[in-house]
């Protein structure tokens, strides 16, 4: 039995079997497409081929977030092109979060708007990149800085495709729900920061969990006024050492930087009174126990500082924040000056 999130504009599907040919039956789509990179089309394709009731074309392109950039983008408008896709045409994503923001925002685009569904295979896609219609690529070595908001016919879950991610990338969808339980729920912080080994967990429950969490945070702002900046919470560091750390021979996976940015970030917030000094410990201390010191050498902090001058979250030239005002809650646009993010980069390395 799997579990369905109800939102504004499409469901959520976790674990319903027949939601895909469900939705195929209810959008009608004149030609139904299939992106999926060189993983997916190894481990997840054939999951597709056994249960969609519908011919489909596949679309293949590189696996990587060095891949998520227009030129790939031209790959697979091209592909749409050549096949003749018209604007009843079905674009569903299976992947990662790469697949499902490159492949949201190729749809988004061609023609001006062709029908997608995001069918998210990695735990990083199916709690964060899969929900709340950001779509984007990485341009001129930048995360994200080119794309748009627009929303699927569905997302659909199914857990069982984590069986086929390394340890590593599990692990690296694991941050983005510590950071749900961190500005929005202390007892799921409190579940999910006490656990060792996460193999074990019943994904189904903490999917649903986090899922809701994102959903209930972005349909109360869409497009990032306001409070969804709150998702944004150890992401404005850890983009930047995610960014700096693919010019080195140790690039960082998405969710081990951001693991950095959430301990650095709730650093900020003790420092600015928001958080106790026990409360930054805890949080420093649990981070570490899973992830450990996954990037000794952190960036200079005017390389950091100059990535993060780039955040959309910026007003007026100035590097806004989201912080934590207590495990389970935090707020957006908080101004922190430089010596105290020197501060933190130091606090880390030691």
């Amino acid at each position: 039995m799997g579990k369905i999130i109800s939102c504004k504009a499409y469901d959520i599907y976790i674990n319903e079997a027949d939601a895909l040919n469900t939705m195929i039956q209810k959008l009608n789509p004149s030609r139904i497409f299939v992106l999926v990179d060189e993983n997916t089309g190894q481990h997840c394709l054939h999951h597709l081929i056994a249960n969609l009731d519908q011919p489909f074309t596949t679309i293949t392109i590189p696996a990587g977030e060095s891949f998520k950039n227009i030129d790939t983008c031209k790959q697979v408008w091209t592909a749409l092109i050549e096949t003749k896709a018209d604007r009843k045409s079905l674009l569903i994503n299976l992947g990662g979060g790469v697949i499902g923001d490159l492949g949201g925002f190729c749809a988004a685009t061609y023609m001006r708007g062709i029908t997608f569904i995001q069918m998210p295979t990695t735990l990083l896609s199916q709690v964060d990149a899969s929900v709340g219609g950001k779509l984007g690529v990485d341009f001129d070595g930048y995360k994200n800085m080119v794309g748009l908001f627009s929303e699927p016919a569905a997302v659909i879950i199914n857990t069982e495709f984590l069986k086929t991610l390394p340890y590593k990338e599990l692990l690296s969808g694991y941050a983005e729900l510590l950071k749900h339980g961190l500005i929005a729920d202390e007892g799921i912080w409190e579940q999910l920061s006490s656990i060792d080994d996460i193999t074990g967990l019943d994904f189904e429950q903490v999917v649903y969990d986090s899922v809701k969490i994102k959903k209930e945070v972005t349909e109360q702002d869409p497009t990032e006024k306001g409070l969804r900046k709150i998702l944004n919470f150890g992401h404005t560091i850890g983009h930047a050492i995610e960014t700096l750390s693919f010019k080195t021979d140790q690039p960082l996976l998405h969710g081990e930087a951001i693991a950095i940015g959430m301990i650095m970030e709730s650093y900020l917030a003790k420092e600015k009174g928001f958080i106790s000094d026990d409360a930054y410990e805890y949080i420093k201390s649990s981070i570490i126990n899973l992830y450990g010191h996954k990037y000794k050498s952190v960036p200079k902090v005017d390389d950091i500082i100059a990535i993060m001058l780039l955040d959309k979250k910026n007003a007026q030239g100035k590097i806004m924040f989201s912080l934590l005002e207590e495990i389970g809650k935090a707020n957006f646009n908080q101004e922190v000056d430089y010596e105290l993010i020197e501060k933190a980069r130091e606090n880390y390395m030691n």
